[in-house]
């Protein structure tokens, strides 16, 4: 089943000098092994491909069923330095919520209908 992780997960996201973090935090143990498995740094280097010029870093929080990604190289040069466009992390974390995925029929019980 196509979701996007906005009905499977929470994101929090904030910024530190060039680098963006994202940390998705999943609504039960189930969502958080399939993720874990599922929700690569390839995969996020994809969706974040127009930003993210650097390394894609991942940590895994198994006491909060949380994975944190580290965007390297995404802000231009850093949220108050970049001339061009002012980036900020704080909206990276909606845009991966955005993300779609194929998620297995047997967690399909734990999406949140629209």
């Amino acid at each position: 089943m196509k979701i996007q992780l906005n009905q499977i997960a929470h994101a929090r996201s904030g910024d530190k000098g060039a680098h963006s973090n994202v940390g998705l935090m999943f609504k039960s143990k189930q969502l958080y092994e399939w993720a874990k498995s599922h929700i690569t740094t390839d995969l996020v280097k994809v969706h974040f491909q127009s930003i993210a010029k650097g390394a894609i870093v991942r940590y895994e929080m198994d006491n909060l069923l949380a994975l944190n990604f580290i965007l390297g190289d995404s802000l231009g040069g850093g949220g108050s330095e970049s001339l061009i466009n002012d980036a900020q992390g704080k909206t990276h974390g909606q845009a991966l919520l955005l993300m779609e995925v194929d998620l297995p029929d047997n967690l399909v019980q734990f999406v949140n209908k629209k």
